[in-house]
C-alpha cells in the first residue's frame, strides 16, 4: 500500500516495520482504544452466554449491542463484569475480564481473555494462564471457595482457534459453538482495525 522509497517504520508508532503482524496487535498506537475495542466484544460474547445459562439476563440481543453490567446476582449465581477483586492481600493483577461464581458449589471462574499474533499463541495462553494464578488463590480462601479456576480465552488476531478454547468453553459449560461468534468478533475487529490504519496517512494528512 506504500509508495516505492518511503519508510518502512509504521505510519502510526514509527518504531517498528509496518507489517500485517504489526498492525493488528503489536502497534502501540491503537492498543488503548482499537485493541481494547475488539478484546472487549468477545468479552461481551462470553459474558453474554454465561448471564443467560445462569439465567441472570432475558437479552436476546446480538452480542455486539449488547451491554454487560458490572454485576448481575440471583440465589444460584453471580457474575461481576471488568471489576477489581479486593483480597487481603495486595495483588497487582486483580482484575480478570469476567468472574462468575456458582454459589451451590462454590465455585469461581476468573475469564480473561487476549487477542495476540497467531505466533505469540501459546505464550499468550501460558501467560494468562499464570497471571491470575495467584489470585485465585486468595479468592479461594477470602470467599472460601471449593474451587477457583483461571480460564484463558485467546483467538489470535487472524481468527486462528487453539486447542485451548474448546477446553475453556467446557470447563465453563458453554456450547462449544460459542468459538463462532468469539471468532467473528476478532476477524470483524481486525479488519476494522487493518483499514482504520490504512487510511491513517490519508485522514491524519487532510
Amino acid at each position: 500500500m506504500k509508495q516505492p522509497n518511503t519508510d518502512e517504520l509504521c505510519r502510526r508508532c514509527g518504531k517498528e516495520s509496518e507489517t500485517i503482524q504489526h498492525i493488528p496487535a503489536a502497534c502501540e498506537k491503537p492498543a488503548g482504544i482499537e485493541y481494547a475495542k475488539r478484546h472487549d466484544g468477545i468479552a461481551k460474547v462470553s459474558h453474554q452466554k454465561l448471564a443467560e445459562e445462569a439465567e441472570l439476563i432475558e437479552d436476546k440481543s446480538p452480542y455486539y449491542r449488547y451491554t454487560p453490567a458490572s454485576e448481575l446476582e440471583n440465589d444460584n449465581f453471580k457474575l461481576y463484569w471488568n471489576r477489581s477483586i479486593i483480597t487481603d492481600k495486595t495483588i497487582p493483577a486483580n482484575r480478570p475480564d469476567t468472574t462468575p461464581k456458582n454459589k451451590k458449589p462454590k465455585t469461581t471462574y476468573l475469564i480473561d481473555i487476549a487477542v495476540p499474533n497467531t505466533h505469540n499463541l501459546a505464550k499468550t495462553i501460558t501467560e494468562k494462564q499464570n497471571k491470575h494464578q495467584e489470585l485465585a488463590n486468595e479468592i479461594c480462601a477470602v470467599w472460601k471457595q471449593n474451587t477457583v479456576q483461571v480460564i484463558s480465552i485467546v483467538i489470535s488476531s487472524t481468527g486462528l482457534i487453539p486447542k485451548s478454547l474448546s477446553q475453556s468453553l467446557k470447563r465453563l459449560n458453554l456450547h462449544p459453538n460459542t468459538y463462532i461468534q468469539t471468532q467473528k468478533s476478532v476477524i470483524l475487529g481486525t479488519c476494522s482495525i487493518v483499514r482504520n490504519f490504512l487510511n491513517y496517512k490519508q485522514d491524519h494528512q487532510a
